[in-house]
């Protein structure tokens, strides 16, 4: 078999999927990242696959549309799946891992794999030459978004997105902050989540406080829109100050909802709470889920110690917020997320137009699926459109481009039903949910039987 000529760009959750997987296809191919010569204002490590926002894949309970799409990537045997079942943390149905073990599973795997070329190197522009697969995701540098902006005709390639803090767990105080997860569920029934729970008065306190804390600076000139009531917010990861900005209650009945919750002091439901996710394998440190921001570290500090359990708390990272590059995919790509101008060119990850980890693992792995067919003189196949997959790839091609914004999988994005099912499934979300995910294993069953 000749060797081929693919280059995949980025070494994220996308870029080192769609490598793994043309490298399981028994092909050659080069793997750019830029760093650790080159950072980001949100990375860390110089590892692969890092995880930016958060350490959780989601949930994993049967029967979710999470839970299929993650179905789906374990029988194409994806990386990150198996990096996640090394990694993996109590997190009650979500699939939560350690960070660290998690990239350098990843890492390792695409360290010792001969048939990947890895280059630590900032690509500026989009090869003349050969397949490309363009994962750069949500912090492409200036020089390739530019690059591709011109190609693409986009005068706008980005939204801004927030990353959550996290706390020692050792300066947590558990004399307040109780362990328990929602309603006592939990795959392993182990409380899971600690929480910290809220007075009326203590809520509306907290509140107050947040909505006078100050923002921090733009870093870059074109930011200054931040200030300016201009911000392209992705809806589903909106900044704590943001939602709250929306109404005093709006906090309660999002990010800081108490339901299904009983706190052991009071033998009651809290006024509010804030849960704290475990990070790592050894449980030394924590995450307070959905409180992504862009307040300044100091007004952070101040803030967030008005939460009951985490007076003196030591934060080991702050919120930030930071920009995630994306095309508009329906004006742009195929339903094989190749590019309608440029079929050797391919876009993966974030930057293709999706939001979340397991939908860039996705959209990663059928990238170097297609690469790889594309490289052996075949037309690369869609997924079927019953499947997880196939939905996400038809909503990047296919929504309508002027209103398209980033989307995590979810079951409005699957086919609907006809009317006699729609009827018969009406009532019954949960049924209607299993035969949801029941036609998308059967489908792609019968793809794997024609398609190896």
């Amino acid at each position: 078999m000749p060797e081929a000529m693919i280059h995949v760009i980025g070494g994220g959750l996308a870029g080192a999927e769609a490598a793994w997987r043309i490298a399981r296809a028994g092909l050659r191919c080069t793997l750019s990242e830029m760093r650790p010569a080159k950072s980001t204002n949100a990375h860390q490590t110089a590892l692969f696959a890092e995880l930016v926002c958060s350490n959780s894949l989601k949930s994993d309970a049967e029967n979710t549309a999470s839970w299929l799409l993650k179905h789906e990537l374990r029988r194409l045997d994806s990386l990150a799946m198996r990096a996640a079942a090394e990694a993996r943390v109590p997190g009650g149905h979500a699939l939560t891992v350690d960070r660290d073990r998690f990239a350098a599973a990843v890492t390792a795997a695409l360290e010792s794999e001969p048939l990947i070329d890895i280059r630590r190197e900032e690509v500026r522009e989009i090869p003349a030459e050969g397949i490309v697969i363009v994962a750069t995701g949500p912090l492409t540098s200036g020089a390739l978004a530019a690059d591709i902006a011109r190609r693409t005709g986009s005068e706008r390639l980005y939204f801004y997105d927030s990353i959550s803090p996290i706390v020692d767990a050792a300066t947590v105080n558990r004399a307040i902050a109780f362990a328990a997860s929602r309603y006592e569920k939990s795959l392993d029934s182990s409380a899971d989540y600690l929480n910290c729970p809220f007075t009326r008065d203590e809520y509306y306190a907290f509140v107050e406080a947040l909505l006078a804390a100050e923002s921090a600076p733009a870093h870059i000139p074109e930011d200054q829109e931040i200030h300016q009531g201009r911000i392209p917010f992705f809806e589903a990861c909106l900044p704590i100050e943001e939602i709250a900005r929306r109404g005093p209650d709006t906090l309660r009945f999002g990010p800081m909802k108490p339901v299904g919750l009983t706190d052991p002091r009071t033998g009651r439901r809290p006024f509010a709470v804030v849960q704290l996710r475990q990070e790592d394998q050894r449980a030394g440190s924590y995450n307070l889920v959905g409180f992504q921001n862009h307040m300044t570290f100091p007004a952070q500090k101040r803030v967030f110690s008005m939460i009951p359990g985490l007076e003196n708390a030591v934060f080991l990272r702050y919120g930030q917020m930071h920009r995630n590059t994306y095309i508009n995919g329906p004006e742009l790509l195929t339903p094989t997320l190749q590019l309608k101008t440029d079929a050797r060119v391919f876009f993966a990850g974030q930057i293709s137009g999706v939001e979340g980890y397991v939908e860039s693992i996705a959209t990663g792995l059928l990238a170097g699926r297609w690469a790889a067919a594309l490289a052996e003189g075949h037309q690369p196949e869609p997924m079927p459109r019953a499947t997880a997959l196939g939905s996400l790839c038809h909503y990047i091609s296919a929504a309508d481009p002027r209103h398209y914004q980033p989307a995590n999988i979810a079951f409005d994005l699957l086919p609907a039903f006809d009317d006699e099912a729609q009827a018969r499934f009406r009532k019954d979300r949960k049924a209607r949910h299993a035969e949801i995910c029941r036609r998308a294993i059967a489908a792609m069953d019968a793809h794997l039987e024609v398609h190896v």
